[in-house]
């Protein structure tokens, strides 16, 4: 297996081969520099870098929500940027992090679970702790840095101001994926159930589904309102109508891909004729891994 140094050339292509980036890889040599982005008073983002570049490429978005008992993250980058990560939340409080929220299994968001030590707290949902598992980062000694608490399909941490929420809709990048809200700041962080304005990518070794991706979404819009800002996967803050053109860009994908494939035509062909231009701001680079993925899922 290749190391997920190339995780980054992987997600440019829209490769669905995505085991790769469960191996956190060790940390590219020179300066690890992460941006930190204001939100609220208590509530800043450790920001993505672009995910074509493997020296800078630091991993997800991480959400750093600053409560009266400490820190949470909302994901925690590649492996080797927990440092890059603990200096960037010392800049702006000098409370200890005491828990960690995995959106979902991938290396990219869950690399730096060791390096906060067995004593923080490690939530997610339950099939993305199952998924874990079977990553190689998270045999033998280190299983300690799995998540010690699992939800099913909603559950709440906190209380008052400081309560976050967690909710579970389905299949869609992984079986796991969590929606993580700041009611008191009416912000959401997505995961990579909304990474980018282009094709979703949908792991199906871990229980994704492109088909239900769309599906899942709408879910999310329905259940969760009160929302003002989208903190994505990885790239900038997004609206709630980012989200909901999202969701609407990923069932057209989905619809469009349904029909190619019952007129026979080729993964390829699809894509070529798929036109992204009635969509402000979206690329193409994905949009072939998509539309494979639910042409092999369709094919089962």
């Amino acid at each position: 297996m290749r190391r997920v140094m190339l995780l980054g050339g992987l997600l440019a292509a829209g490769s669905l081969s995505v085991v790769a980036a469960q191996q956190p890889p060790a940390a590219p040599a020179g300066p690890k520099v992460i941006d930190i982005l204001k939100l609220k008073d208590n509530l800043y983002v450790l920001t993505s870098s672009t995910p074509g570049n493997a020296a800078t490429f630091s991993g997800g978005n991480v959400a750093v929500f600053i409560t009266d008992n400490g820190v949470t993250l909302v994901d925690d980058k590649l492996a080797g940027w927990g440092q890059a990560v603990l200096d960037k939340v010392k800049s702006v409080t000098n409370k200890p992090i005491t828990r960690i929220i995995n959106t979902h299994t991938h290396g990219d968001h869950t690399g730096n679970n060791n390096f906060f030590g067995a004593s923080v707290e490690i939530v997610a949902h339950e099939n993305t702790k199952t998924n874990m598992a079977k990553m190689d980062a998270f045999k033998g000694e280190n299983a300690r840095y799995l998540p010690t608490k699992v939800y099913s399909d909603k559950t709440s941490l906190g209380s008052g101001k400081d309560r976050i929420d967690l909710y579970y809709f389905g299949a869609g990048h992984t079986s796991g994926d969590t929606f993580v809200v700041f009611p008191a700041l009416r912000v959401l962080h997505t995961g990579d159930m909304f990474a980018w304005k282009d094709g979703p990518l949908c792991d199906r070794n871990n229980g994704g589904s492109c088909v239900a991706f769309p599906r899942t979404l709408q879910k999310l819009i329905a259940e969760v309102k009160n929302v003002d800002t989208v903190i994505p996967g990885h790239s900038p803050m997004q609206t709630p109508k980012d989200l909901q053109e999202y969701q609407k860009f990923t069932a057209d994908l989905l619809s469009y891909a349904v029909d190619q494939m019952k007129a026979g035509k080729s993964a390829d062909d699809a894509t070529a004729g798929f036109n992204v231009d009635k969509y402000s701001g979206y690329k193409k680079e994905r949009v072939r891994g998509a539309i494979q993925a639910v042409y092999d899922e369709l094919k089962k």
